[in-house]
């Protein structure tokens, strides 16, 4: 199949997006990482902008650029002046970016109302501008803004700006489904009539409004379009952009198209991941292809049959995207999701010992516990019950004093244990109750285990489980910790905050200390 090329939007249309901020270096970095994948078009934005967006460009013009051809953004020259002396289309040159990538409008609505010209001076303005870009010695692409909604509402003035751009050397036009609104069909039907009307390449940039954007893309591109336009994760303003990570491995994996660098599919969790942590986002689970969700099997029946045979429920290999199988434990498992997830403590595979399991799941989670995002502690169940746990110190009993010094809290946990055969009984200070008692289950325990010098605790959640009890309601506190090497949660529940986040923190320091015998396995 055809080469499609694949212009991440992510660094403009992207940063569009509600919350969404990038630093100038956290540009040149997610555009370096681009690059190394083969993404054949990186916009970096709009020069006249911002003094960020310029930085950009002068930056960029310095670095080696494996793959991608670096993008300014801009519009056409404004009413009444000509484009070589409009200050837009001047930075647009000056940046020294060799693709310019110009809008304009192809809705007669947004020419005589949003414009406000006539619609001769909009076709003008799209030919002029595009004809001084070229005559810079920029490739161009034009973005037909509104595209869909203009040729539904006034075909045969579309058609004029199209062949506007055209006919002033444009290298692409690219149809904007700006509101988001269209249907796949719709998509077809105009990409189709384009080519039709004007011997120019066809890209397509899609809108997320009606959850079609990755299905509209598809459109295009069957339809003829050679290039689809998007974000990384689909960010971008209101309900965001076409995703480019879903794009490229519909394109590659279902549709046999060349996309990215060799082995570039098998990264595209990894890109995801990355973009997110640049953007400060979490992670969106049920992300399609990759998602921590993605190819996660619940239900004891579908485990069964993935176990059997792979493809029975999932479409794609997870390795092939970067992803990986997650098989969850809930109290609607069956053995089948046990068996999966106790094979790396290499136990035997026996009836009684997986019923027993399955039992102790069930009754936790009738009590408000929740395995699927605490895998650490269902290991160390798995232990208690196979016999394989042991247990590293004993408790005596925790106190922790809030106080109130001259208008600011000062917490202290005092924690008195058993290791061994020696008692101790340690005070630590901290900004909160989980905090000192985290800090005081240190002092002690880590004399006797020194890897838990590198463990640190990285995010903590508490959710009401039971709330029409009110201020007696059990709560459900989620402790996400990491080392060197891993990253692992464990839950605690109870009618105090304090308890669960004890039994919580206990569990962490637990599991940290059997990974480091080499008791739980990867």
């Amino acid at each position: 199949m055809s080469r499609i090329q694949l212009y991440d939007t992510t660094l403009r249309d992207g940063s569009q997006g509600e919350g969404v901020n990038f630093s100038l270096q956290d540009k040149l970095m997610i555009a370096t990482k681009l690059d190394g994948m083969g993404f054949d078009y990186i916009e970096g934005g709009f020069p006249l902008s911002n003094p960020k967006d310029e930085e950009f460009f002068q930056r960029a013009t310095d670095m080696d650029w494996k793959h991608a051809k670096i993008t300014a953004f801009g519009m056409t020259r404004r009413k009444d002046i000509e484009a070589c002396d409009d200050i837009g289309m001047q930075a647009l040159v000056n940046c020294k970016a060799p693709v310019i990538t110009i809008v304009g409008k192809t809705w007669d609505l947004h020419v005589t109302e949003v414009l406000r010209v006539s619609l001769e001076e909009n076709v003008a303005m799209i030919r002029d501008s595009i004809a001084y870009a070229k005559s810079e010695g920029r490739e161009v692409i034009y973005d037909a803004e509104h595209c869909f909604d203009g040729w539904k509402a006034n075909p045969e003035y579309a058609v004029q700006t199209w062949l506007a751009a055209a006919e002033a050397g444009a290298d692409m036009i690219c149809m904007c489904d700006t509101n988001g609104g269209s249907l796949p069909e719709e998509i077809a039907a105009a990409v189709t009539a384009l080519q039709k009307d004007v011997q120019v390449a066809v890209g397509i940039h899609c809108h997320n409004d009606s959850e079609l954007a990755v299905a509209n893309s598809l459109a295009g591109v069957n339809a003829g379009a050679i290039q689809v336009q998007g974000t990384i994760n689909g960010i971008g303003e209101r309900c965001g952009n076409v995703d480019l990570i879903s794009m490229a491995a519909n394109l590659s994996l279902k549709m046999g198209h060349d996309v990215l660098v060799d082995g570039g599919i098998k990264r595209l969790t990894e890109l995801s991941r990355y973009v997110y942590e640049m953007a400060n986002m979490n992670f969106r689970n049920g992300q399609p292809f990759v998602g921590n969700s993605a190819f996660a099997h619940k239900g004891g029946m579908h485990v069964h049959a993935v176990n059997r045979i792979a493809h029975s429920y999932e479409h794609i290999t997870p390795e092939t995207v970067g992803n990986a199988r997650r098989v969850l434990v809930s109290e609607l498992s069956g053995r089948s999701n046990i068996m999966a997830k106790t094979t790396k403590f290499q136990l035997e595979q026996d009836g009684p010992l997986q019923a027993k399991i399955l039992t102790a799941v069930q009754d936790l989670e009738h009590d408000g516990y929740q395995f699927e995002a605490a895998e650490a502690s269902f290991d160390l169940l798995v232990m208690k019950q196979a016999g394989t746990y042991q247990r590293t110190f004993e408790l005596d009993h925790y106190r922790v004093n809030v106080e109130n010094q001259s208008r600011e809290p000062v917490t202290e946990a005092i924690i008195k244990l058993k290791i061994g055969d020696g008692n101790h009984h340690v005070v630590g200070e901290g900004a909160g109750p989980v905090n000192a008692l985290d800090s005081a289950l240190r002092k002690a325990l880590t004399e006797s285990y020194a890897g838990l010098k590198e463990m640190s605790l990285v995010d903590y959640k508490v959710r009401v489980i039971n709330s029409t009890e009110g201020t007696a309601a059990r709560v459900r506190v989620v402790i996400e910790s990491k080392d060197k090497t891993d990253v692992w949660s464990t839950v605690g529940v109870s009618e105090n905050i304090i308890e669960a986040s004890w039994i919580a923190l206990v569990d962490a320091f637990e599991y940290k200390i059997h990974k480091d015998r080499g008791a739980v396995g990867a």
